[in-house]
């Protein structure tokens, strides 16, 4: 399977680390360095962006906003930042996931597999036995998993990557209180270490944004206070 991953970085030798070590994986990479000339480059058959906050000419908050206009693979934030309200603001306008610079090459490389794995190129493809049979609903939202779709009385709501794998893993269990900590451990793939829970905080206030009539009363995604989230 061709797999590809647009890195958007205007340092070189960093977009050069990135490359061998994503394409010692099997990855085609393609690379930009800047938002602008990464909104030039990118169409449908890109499986994941890798996007730095800080460049010229455009950065990447305004990228990813742009991005997520007409795009849904996964978006890893590469950024020198440590401040948790960097990170926070860029999953709130559409970022699945962050890693901060300098990171572990093979870090990186975890987290684009753990976060493709959210994504569409590694759901199992529908055949006539399955397709149709695997769709949750919920009081006129319906999840289709193999289509990775979610619609609402009938209209389809756009989701994250990472947005739809928790609604799916709370819908898919409907009734059971899952803590930051479990849904994290359980959409991300890897062991919840620290401040990782707001990063599953933000992305349950903006899941919420997109199915909910009320956020402050919602009928989908429950509130159990010092405890964690269920659906019923």
């Amino acid at each position: 399977m061709n797999i590809k991953i647009l890195t958007v970085e205007d340092d070189p030798s960093i977009r050069e680390i990135i490359k061998v070590y994503l394409k010692g994986e099997g990855f085609e990479v393609l690379e930009a360095t800047n938002g602008k000339e990464a909104l030039s480059i990118i169409d449908d058959s890109i499986s994941l962006v890798i996007l730095d906050i800080m460049m010229p000419e455009m950065d990447g908050m305004e990228a990813c906003l742009r991005i997520r206009e007409k795009y849904q693979m996964p978006v890893l934030f590469l950024t020198a930042k440590t401040e948790d309200m960097d990170k926070v603001g860029g999953l709130s306008i559409g970022g699945d996931d962050y890693i901060t610079k300098p990171f572990i090459p093979m870090e990186l490389v975890a987290r684009v597999k753990a976060n493709l794995r959210r994504y569409t190129v590694y759901s199992p493809e529908d055949t006539d036995e399955t397709k149709g049979k695997r769709i949750i609903s919920l009081r006129g939202l319906d999840i289709d998993i193999p289509a990775h779709k979610v619609t609402k009385n009938g209209e389809e709501i756009q989701l994250t990557p990472t947005e739809f794998s928790i609604l799916e893993l709370l819908a898919s269990h409907r009734g059971r209180v899952f803590s930051l900590e479990q849904i994290y451990t359980n959409v991300w793939k890897e062991e919840c270490i620290m401040n990782s829970g707001n990063a599953v905080s933000v992305h349950i206030k903006k899941l919420r944004g997109k199915i909910e009539d009320d956020i402050k009363h919602p009928e989908y995604i429950k509130t159990v206070w010092s405890v964690g989230y269920r659906i019923d």
